[in-house]
């Protein structure tokens, strides 16, 4: 099975339900990602001080990464944190789940980054995002050895405040030899760097990962269009549309997948977990269909939680059917 890195921001989500009008009156686009100081993070703590919250290790790549190693694949990850309890937590929890921890310490002692999630009612999450040490994160900390050893490298589009890192990772990935997988993140993310995303892309990605309003914001299309210009500038094109499934498209092949039917309590982790179920089945040999039915059951699993933690129980359903797959692609390949 091949081997997989991530490089992402090292978050701690801090998740939260609140209802749509706290949501109004915060300021946030439902939905979106909104860069935070320190001081809004803690009055947006102090205000729901009284509603239960959970804490999980989380960031886009690192949940990606963490759904890898928990569906048996090899898979390491990069990030930034402070010298603290939020980062001891974020360490510990990764090698719990299997993963090659590769967490360099912040230089100017900041505090680990956290993630508040704001879940509303009908399960969409709104990030307001405090970065700390995960913004200390720079193009001098990544080297070209630091690919060694690694088949695929994936990364989010969150990253895009760092021009320099975001292409120097990307630049040294391919030298490497890896095939780049690079998830667009968020639509507010990808309008304020349109014409970056989109040279990236043609230059150093094979696989794109994008929701329908990811998509929008990239290509201007509906999902179906969008897919396909979006293979014409890499090797495979996902782009989800939620309970209507996905679109992935290699060349001119093209496949939808339907959606699988599931309770939808948080949506926090979906794109992740498809990201994850996908390479990791990519990386186990499976045909572009396969990896995204794979991802699709992952999607469908981790939104039936608050957060992004599966039971075992719902893993190892995952890791049966994979295997089933992994049979059938055996007894065909014999016949």
């Amino acid at each position: 099975m091949k081997k997989i890195l991530g490089l992402g921001n090292a978050l701690t989500d801090i998740l939260l339900q609140v209802s749509e009008d706290d949501l109004r009156e915060l300021g946030f686009p439902k939905g979106s990602m909104n860069l935070i100081s320190r001081e809004q993070a803690e009055q947006i703590q102090y205000r729901f001080l009284s509603v239960r919250k959970r804490m999980v290790a989380g960031g886009s790549a690192s949940n990606t990464i963490n759904c890898i190693a928990s569906l048996g694949g090899k898979a390491a990850f990069i990030g930034k944190i402070g010298n603290d309890e939020v980062g001891d937590f974020y360490r510990e929890d990764m090698v719990k789940n299997g993963v090659k921890p590769i967490l360099l310490l912040s230089s100017k002692n900041a505090m680990s980054g956290c993630s508040i999630v704001l879940i509303t009612p009908d399960g969409e999450r709104t990030f307001a995002t405090y970065l700390g040490a995960a913004a200390e994160l720079c193009a001098d900390d990544i080297s070209k050895d630091a690919f060694n050893g690694y088949d695929i490298f994936h990364i989010e589009g969150y990253l895009v405040q760092n021009h320099e890192l975001l292409e120097k990772s990307l630049r040294l990935a391919k030298e490497a030899g890896c095939m780049v997988s690079l998830d667009l993140a968020s639509y507010n993310v990808i309008n304020e760097n349109h014409a970056f995303l989109k040279g990236l892309v043609k230059q150093y990605v094979d696989i794109v990962f994008a929701n329908e309003d990811e998509s929008f914001a990239y290509t201007h299309l509906n999902p179906e269009e969008s897919v396909q210009m979006i293979a014409e500038q890499c090797d495979i094109a996902v782009v989800k549309v939620g309970k209507n499934g996905s679109y992935v498209q290699q060349g001119s092949k093209r496949h939808h997948i339907g959606a699988i039917t599931t309770s939808c309590t948080d949506s926090t982790g979906a794109g992740d977990y498809f990201a994850g179920g996908f390479l990791h089945a990519l990386a186990d040999g499976f045909d572009i269909r396969r990896c995204a039915e794979i991802g699709t059951i992952a999607a469908g699993r981790v939104v039936e939680v608050v957060g992004t933690k599966l039971p075992e129980e719902q893993w190892e359903e995952i890791r049966r059917i994979c295997a089933l797959y992994r049979g059938f692609m055996q007894k065909y390949d014999k016949d």
